[in-house]
C-alpha cells in the first residue's frame, strides 16, 4: 500500500511522496528508510554538498539519488523541493536493463548521485511528476497508476544522466551486475572470485573492469559495502558495537573495530559519536 493521509510505519509501504517542508519527524526517524530509494528535487536553491564551478551561478534545480542503505547526513532542512521514496519491490524485476539503468544513475557503489536539472528537463520532469503526485493522493487502489508514472519518472532521470556517459557497454553492464550480485550476498561471501564465477569471468578479468570503470578492486568494494551497512547499524539501530560486529559476519569486536579503523580512519565508537553529535545539532535534518 502507499501513504495515506496518516502516516504509517514505512515497512508497511511501497512508496512514499512529499514536499521538502512538509516532510514529518514520523518518516526521518523511521528505520524502514533503508529499504527505499530516495529521490530529493530541490527547486531552485543551492546544492547541499561542496562543489567547484568558477564563475557559475549553483542555484537552481538539483534532483539527490540516494541508494538504499546509505549513510547519508545530507541537511535538507528548510529547502524548497519535493522528497520521492519508493522500495525497489514496486519496480518490474524481470526488466533488467532498467534495473541496471537504474543502479547507474543511482550510483549504488557510492553515497549518492547528484544531477544539476536544466529548466528544459525540469519543466519535462515536472509534467511527470505532477500526474505521479495526483494519482498518489487517491485511494491506495491506484498504485498500479503510481508504479506505471513512477517508472515514467525514472526513465526520464536516466535520460539526464545518460547524457554524462559515453556508453552502455559490456563492461558497464558487468560493473552493474556485479554491484546486484554484491548487494544480495556480500554478508555471505566476501571473495572476488564467487563474483567472477557468477559472471562467467576470471578474477583477474572482473578487477580490471571495475578498476577501469570505479577505481576500485572487488574485493575494495566488497570491503565499503560492508562499511556502509556497519556505518548504518551504528546511526540507525539500538545494537551495540558487539552485536553489530557479530551481525556483520566478524568473530569478535576487537577484529570488527580494527577493519572498520583500517577502512575509515576512526574506529567505530568514534564515528558513534560524530553521529550522535550530528544528531544532536541537527536534529531536523534527514539524516
Amino acid at each position: 500500500m502507499i501513504f495515506p493521509s496518516k502516516e504509517p510505519r514505512l515497512e508497511n509501504s511501497l512508496v512514499y511522496i512529499r514536499n521538502l517542508n512538509n516532510c514529518p519527524p514520523a518518516y526521518l526517524n523511521d528505520p524502514g528508510r533503508k529499504d527505499f530509494f530516495e529521490i530529493v528535487w530541490l527547486k531552485d536553491e543551492d546544492p547541499l554538498h561542496a562543489i567547484k564551478m568558477n564563475d557559475f551561478d549553483v542555484k537552481g534545480d538539483w534532483i539527490y539519488l540516494i541508494p538504499p542503505y546509505r549513510v547519508h547526513q545530507l541537511n535538507k532542512a528548510g529547502k524548497n523541493g519535493e522528497l520521492i521514496s519508493f522500495k525497489r519491490e514496486i519496480l518490474e524485476e524481470e526488466d533488467k536493463e532498467f534495473l541496471l539503468d537504474l543502479f547507474k544513475i543511482f550510483n549504488v557503489q557510492g553515497e549518492f548521485s547528484c544531477l544539476r536539472v536544466d529548466k528544459k528537463a525540469a519543466a519535462e520532469l515536472g509534467s511527470v511528476y505532477q500526474l505521479l503526485t495526483d494519482e498518489y493522493q487517491k485511494a491506495p487502489d491506484n498504485l498500479i497508476i503510481v508504479k506505471a508514472l513512477l517508472k515514467v519518472f525514472l526513465l526520464k532521470l536516466i535520460q539526464v544522466k545518460e547524457q554524462e556517459f559515453t556508453g552502455h557497454d559490456l563492461h558497464q553492464k558487468r560493473v552493474y551486475e556485479f554491484l546486484m550480485l554484491l548487494e544480495h550476498n556480500y554478508l555471505q561471501v566476501r571473495n572476488t572470485d564467487f563474483y567472477a564465477g557468477k559472471l562467467g569471468i576470471s578474477s583477474k578479468r572482473l578487477n580490471q573492469i571495475l578498476k577501469d570503470k570505479l577505481d576500485k578492486t572487488g574485493m575494495q568494494l566488497i570491503h565499503d559495502r560492508i562499511i556502509l551497512e556497519a556505518k548504518r547499524l551504528i546511526i540507525h539501530s539500538e545494537s551495540t558495537i558487539k552485536a553489530i560486529a557479530y551481525e556483520l559476519g566478524f568473530s569478535d569486536r576487537p577484529y570488527f573495530s580494527r577493519f572498520f579503523k583500517k577502512q575509515t580512519g576512526q574506529t567505530p565508537d568514534e564515528f558513534q559519536k560524530q553521529a550522535q553529535n550530528h544528531v544532536k545539532l541537527k536534529f531536523n535534518t534527514l539524516v
